[in-house]
C-alpha cells in the first residue's frame, strides 16, 4: 500500500506544482490588473462600471499584461523611447533612498536579461566548501577596480604574468534563489559542456536529475556461446 501511494504521489506532484506555480502566477497579475482598474475607477468615476467590468473577463489581465508588455518593448527600442528611458532614469536617480534601489535593481537586470551580457551564460565545477569537495556554480562575470588590484596583488608573484579572476554564483540546493558569491582564479574552475538550463535543473533536484552527457553507448556485449 506504502509503495502505491508513493507511486501515484510521484505521478500527480510535478502536474500539482506547475498549476500552482501557474496559478501564482495569474493570481499575481490578477492583482496588479485589478489595482490599476480601481486607480482608473478613482481618476475617472463616470466610467468606474465600464472599468470595473473589465476586471470580471476571463483572461483579460494576462492579455493586457502581454500587450504593454509588446509595446513597451517595441516604443523602448527606437531612439526616441531610448531618449525617454535615459531622461527617467536621471530623475530616478535624483530621489533619495529610490535612487539606491532603482539603479540597483537596473544594473542587475540589465546584466542579467541582456542579449550582450555574459551573466549566467557558463556553467562551471568550482571546489566548494573546501579543497576536494565540488559543486556547480554560474559564471556571473570579471572583478573589476579596487577588489581586482587587490587580488591581483595576492596572487601575482614579482616577474609572472597576472592571474585572471572570474566572479561566480554558487547556488543552494533545492532553492537556487539563494546562494554564494565568489572571486576565483580561471583556472581553478573546470568548464562544464551542459547548458545553464541543464545544470539548473541538476542543482534543484539535487543531483537526482542528471543531465544528458552526449555520450555514446558502448555496444552490448555479444551472447554467442563459444563453438565447441
Amino acid at each position: 500500500m506504502k509503495r502505491y501511494l508513493i507511486a501515484g504521489l510521484l505521478s500527480w506532484l510535478p502536474l500539482a506544482i506547475t498549476i500552482w506555480v501557474l496559478l501564482w502566477i495569474l493570481g499575481l497579475i490578477q492583482g496588479v490588473f485589478n489595482a490599476v482598474l480601481r486607480l482608473l475607477a478613482t481618476l475617472a468615476p463616470q466610467h468606474a462600471d465600464l472599468i470595473q467590468s473589465l476586471g470580471q473577463i476571463p483572461g483579460m489581465s494576462v492579455l493586457v499584461t502581454a500587450s504593454v508588455l509588446l509595446l513597451s518593448g517595441i516604443f523602448v527600442t527606437n531612439v526616441f523611447g531610448q531618449w525617454l528611458m535615459r531622461q527617467w532614469d536621471r530623475v530616478m536617480g535624483r530621489i533619495p533612498i529610490v535612487k539606491s534601489i532603482y539603479s540597483s535593481v537596473k544594473q542587475v537586470s540589465d546584466t542579467l536579461f541582456s542579449s550582450s551580457g555574459q551573466a549566467f551564460r557558463e556553467a562551471v565545477l568550482v571546489q566548494y566548501p573546501r579543497a576536494g569537495s565540488w559543486t556547480i556554480a554560474f559564471v556571473t562575470g570579471k572583478p573589476s577596480g579596487e577588489v581586482l588590484g587587490l587580488l591581483q596583488q595576492q596572487s601575482q608573484p614579482d616577474g609572472q604574468r597576472a592571474t585572471e579572476w572570474i566572479s561566480v554564483y554558487v547556488p543552494t540546493t533545492p532553492n537556487p534563489t539563494s546562494g554564494f558569491f565568489l572571486m576565483m582564479p580561471r583556472h581553478e574552475v573546470k568548464p562544464l559542456g551542459m547548458s545553464v538550463d541543464a545544470a539548473l535543473k541538476y542543482v534543484i533536484s539535487m543531483g537526482v536529475v542528471a543531465p544528458q552527457t552526449g555520450t555514446p553507448e558502448l555496444p552490448a556485449p555479444s551472447q554467442e556461446q563459444p563453438q565447441a
